[in-house]
């Protein structure tokens, strides 16, 4: 079972691939198409400034390669930043078009005067039937670190919730295509837990 994460210069690249090998998986960090195109499942992680990610996303055209591997049926992953790539376009600093896997922006959190970044445990509910929460409860603390939230158009892909201030996005599923706001790598238990899913949900046939 081989990951490949997408390494375009902004990511928790060490203890994503660490977390991901510890559940299970081979793992190969890398921007070489070819490898990606060989691997069982995609991670698109992602820390920083939505613009720059995707200027460099584009640079090194992972985003063109992130639209075929979903298309082609293959399990693939956003993480944090990672997430928020997957969608139409976000606000900050200005404005930028995302990946546009997910109909919707990326918004300013709505933290009803709490601080912001958001940083620290928070706790996701979970909608039945998710695939990521397998085994997880209908509740699970998870590490976040955050001054923006998704806001998808079509509320079926949304797969888990949280709140800080207000509610947010915390994560999304739409068949193959999976993402998560907050980081599984240093989520403890219940994080491993989750990427042992996605890994589940990878393995070949």
């Amino acid at each position: 079972m081989n990951v490949a994460i997408l390494s375009y210069g902004m990511g928790n690249l060490t203890s994503a691939a660490m977390a991901l090998e510890h559940v299970g998986a081979t793992v190969e960090v890398t921007s070489d198409h070819d490898r990606v195109l060989a691997a069982h499942a995609v991670v698109l992680p992602g820390v920083g400034a939505f613009p720059k990610a995707m200027e460099a996303v584009r640079r090194l055209g992972l985003d063109e390669l992130v639209r075929e591997r979903v298309d082609a049926g293959v399990p693939v992953l956003g993480i944090c930043l990672g997430m928020q790539l997957f969608f139409e376009s976000s606000s900050e600093l200005g404005g930028a078009e995302g990946i546009g896997l997910v109909t919707g922006t990326v918004e300013p959190l709505d933290a009803a005067g709490l601080k912001v970044p958001q940083i620290g445990w928070n706790e996701v509910e979970w909608r039945a039937g998710s695939a990521l929460a397998a085994g997880l409860g209908e509740r699970a603390a998870m590490y976040h670190v955050h001054s923006y939230a998704v806001q998808p158009a079509d509320p079926d892909v949304i797969a888990g919730t949280a709140t800080y201030g207000n509610e947010f996005i915390s994560a999304i599923e739409h068949d193959n295509l999976f993402g998560v706001q907050f980081h599984p790598e240093k989520s403890s238990r219940d994080g491993l837990q989750l990427l042992k899913n996605f890994v589940s949900v990878a393995v070949p046939a």
